[in-house]
């Protein structure tokens, strides 16, 4: 079962100096738009080939598209190849731009 985060779980995470991995895995043209700053993007059109070899296996990932539904379904995918610590970041980038960074644009 995947680990369900809060966008106020990310930010203390982030804010707390701990080295994590945030994935965007939305479409380019979605984080062209609006993105949370540090996060490497792999669409999760690409992710069975790209999530493998561009993640580590041992990392703290923390995965988020619009509003949940996608980085679910990544994290399931990295989860069903080993990967120890993903979770995803309920209600996505939408989420975090209503409770933490207002200034990241909404669509």
């Amino acid at each position: 079962m995947v680990k369900q985060v809060s966008v106020e779980e990310l930010k203390n995470k982030m804010d707390s100096g701990e080295k994590i991995v945030l994935v965007d895995c939305r479409e380019p043209d979605e984080n062209q738009y609006c993105r949370i700053e540090n996060s490497m993007l792999i669409p999760l059109s690409e992710f069975t080939e790209r999530g493998i070899k561009e993640l580590d296996k041992n990392a703290e990932i923390f995965i988020h598209c619009h509003h949940g539904g996608r980085s679910q379904r990544a994290c399931e995918f990295l989860e069903s190849q080993g990967f120890q610590s993903v979770a995803n970041i309920s209600g996505g980038i939408d989420a975090w731009s209503i409770r933490i960074d207002p200034k990241v644009l909404r669509y």
